[in-house]
């Protein structure tokens, strides 16, 4: 089992940047991939981006692909989303997300989701 613990959303200005983190309990952070996936309002859920159990191996979605970084730092159990020229329409809720240990499979452990609200 892992926990995941976002933060770092807020209000910010169209063209601003938030850096989103995600904390992970236990031992085996180091194992799992980790993927970020947010809902804005009225829509459905959208893949962000994703990165490997080794940092390697980065994916991005095509809306973000060039202004959101993926990261993530084994050694403090923490993934980081870094947002950069943010738009109105990135206004959502953010989720962390991770795959069982050792798989490249379905992202089955959630977090909460951290708020992120872009204005105009």
């Amino acid at each position: 089992q892992v926990q995941l613990v976002e933060s770092g959303g807020g209000l910010v200005q169209a063209g601003g940047s938030l850096r989103l983190s995600c904390a992970a309990s236990g031992s085996t952070f180091n194992s799992r991939n980790v993927a970020w996936f947010r809902q804005g309002p009225a829509k459905g859920r959208e893949f962000v981006a994703s990165i490997g159990w080794d940092g390697e191996n980065t994916n991005y979605g095509g809306s973000v692909k060039g202004r959101f970084t993926i990261s993530r730092d084994n050694a403090k159990n923490t993934a980081f989303l870094q947002m950069n020229n943010l738009k109105p329409e990135d206004t959502a809720v953010y989720f962390c997300t991770a795959t069982r240990p050792f798989t490249g499979g379905a992202y089955d452990y959630w977090g909460q989701g951290t708020q992120v609200t872009v204005s105009s």
